[in-house]
């Protein structure tokens, strides 16, 4: 059996861990490329969590379950590194997401993934690995959670949080590559609302690509 912890610099809301983050440790532990993790329970920061069977527990609770992942749709279209960076003018954050690890605002130590529109249902950013970071899957994971939330109309207005997430990483970025993390969205029915993700490497190389289901807050 094996134990992970995620460290409170990865959060995505102020008390729990970032779903993306969290979901690529998991997938660390599989042998299959692609890997849906679905989040249970809010996953809690500096606690030891013991991964059985492809769950995630905390004591009795089970804080997230993987398997094996299926994508349904295309990755989103790569943009330009410059048309990104005009997109994250138009970014603005709320108090929910204004301390997340990926796309807060208020993290100088953060990813500073700052999405914004690039056309009908798509977002983008630029992203630009930093020296403090030990980049795996897990951060790739990570910079492709935000993107689609972001694509999800009136997030300031109505959050939503990851409920799962499918992705593979065929690739690695470099510290201080000049990287785009773009976001589109598929849909909504009810609370939930369906969006997929990918993450480019300077060269156009695709890093990362992953498809979600998210969950509007009451």
């Amino acid at each position: 059996m094996t134990v992970l912890q995620v460290p409170r610099r990865f959060n995505g809301p102020p008390d729990s861990a970032n779903g993306g983050y969290l979901g690529g440790l998991l997938a660390d532990q599989h042998e299959a490329a692609t890997v849906t993790v679905v989040l249970r329970s809010p996953p809690p920061l500096d606690t030891p969590l013991l991964v059985r069977d492809g769950a995630l527990l905390h004591g009795d609770v089970v804080v997230a379950e993987s398997s094996v992942g299926v994508f349904e749709h295309e990755a989103p279209r790569a943009v330009p590194f410059a048309t990104a960076g005009e997109a994250s003018r138009s970014y603005r954050c709320n108090e929910t997401f204004s301390s997340c690890f990926v796309c807060g605002s208020a993290r100088p130590d953060g990813l500073r993934i700052e999405p914004g529109l690039v056309g009908e249902g798509l977002v983008a950013s630029q992203w630009i690995p930093d020296a403090s970071l030990s980049i795996g899957t897990a951060i790739v994971w990570a910079a492709l959670d935000c993107p689609g939330g972001w694509s999800l109309p009136d997030m300031v207005e109505r959050p939503a949080v990851l409920g799962r997430m499918t992705a593979i990483v065929p690739d690695l970025p470099e510290v201080g590559e000049e990287c785009v993390a773009v976001g589109e969205l598929h849909g909504e029915q009810g609370r939930k609302a369906f969006a997929s993700s990918a993450v480019y490497g300077a060269d156009g190389r695709l890093l990362g690509r992953a498809e979600q289901v998210w969950i509007r807050l009451k």
